[in-house]
């Protein structure tokens, strides 16, 4: 759980390309279909972009604007400068009302881990069992005592496992 607002923040973390989006992906689909308001958070350890070279709102922060909004009746985007990477106290504060957030590639922010871990990448762990919530895996021998395990396909089951353990008592349709 947050500290200063009760949302659980849930990280999904492994190696590359051991299948972290995939997973998120899915465990995303699970919590949304059940009616749970779900925000995400993608770690990028290096500068990223997300505005579309020669589009306004890329030419307005080339132009030097710290915050580009981009808004339709469908949609809001921010683009913001920062001096810090933002801590998930603010990320989640910026993700407004939602039961969750989910975040891939934060390895030592947050205490709720779920590692994504693929045979054919690597049967080593990234972080120690005792700070893991579950394990995701399609190596056999791959166990951790007293962590739940799952396979790969297996997005349904970890839904169940983290609405059990952070949302069941949550409101879900907004009453």
């Amino acid at each position: 759980m947050s500290e200063g607002t009760g949302i659980p923040v849930v990280s999904v973390v492994g190696k590359s390309d051991s299948g972290k989006t995939t997973l998120m992906e899915r465990l995303i689909a699970h919590l949304a279909d059940r009616g749970y308001r779900v925000a995400t958070v993608k770690h990028h350890v290096h500068d990223f972009d997300i505005d579309v070279p020669g589009k306004d709102s890329w030419r307005h922060g080339r132009a030097g604007a710290v915050v580009t909004l981009v808004s339709s009746p469908a949609k809001l985007g921010m683009v913001r400068q920062t001096d810090h990477e933002a801590s998930l106290e603010e990320l989640l504060e910026l993700a407004g009302d939602v039961d969750i957030l989910l975040t891939e590639g934060y390895r030592r922010a947050g205490s709720t881990r779920i590692e994504v871990s693929r045979r054919a990448r690597s049967t080593e762990l990234v972080c120690d069992p005792a700070e893991l919530f579950a394990l995701v895996t399609d190596d056999d021998e791959l166990r951790c005592e007293g962590v739940p395990r799952f396979g790969l396909d297996d997005a349904a089951g970890l839904a169940d496992l983290v609405e059990t353990t952070f949302l069941a008592s949550r409101v879900t349709d907004g009453d």
